[in-house]
């Protein structure tokens, strides 16, 4: 059976850190880009990170609002894509979900699989 299934989220204070994985089963993570995207109440969903796929780690995108905060890794051994949320700040608050791409690269071909999502609460 084809899924990504997220974890990793939680309530953490601002100026904190949490570490998303994002475990593919049923493929090869690395065959596909990989984007984490993340959806706030009341607001439309953006995609933050995207990681192309590749056997060797893949080129590596960021949206502005998180650039030089998160960062975006795969470890193929495990089939599991991260994205390192580092700095967090209350407008980071969103429920987080990874999805696969229909091809290697970012951004190119449709959003075939997608996981569950994991809640991301940012407060004091």
């Amino acid at each position: 059976q084809v899924q990504l299934v997220e974890s990793g989220g939680g309530l953490v204070q601002p100026g904190g850190s949490l570490r998303l994985s994002c475990v593919a089963s049923g493929f090869r993570s690395n065959y596909y880009a990989i984007g984490w995207f993340r959806q706030a109440p009341g607001k439309e969903r953006e995609e933050v990170s995207c990681i192309s796929g590749s056997i060797t780690g893949g080129s590596k995108d960021y949206a502005e609002s998180v650039l030089g905060r998160f960062i975006i890794s795969r470890d193929n051994a495990k089939n599991t894509v991260y994205l390192q949320m580092n700095n967090l700040k209350p407008e980071d608050t969103a429920v987080y979900t990874c999805a696969r791409w229909s091809t290697l690269a970012c951004r190119i071909g449709s959003l075939g699989v997608w996981g569950q999502g994991t809640l991301v609460t940012v407060s004091s």
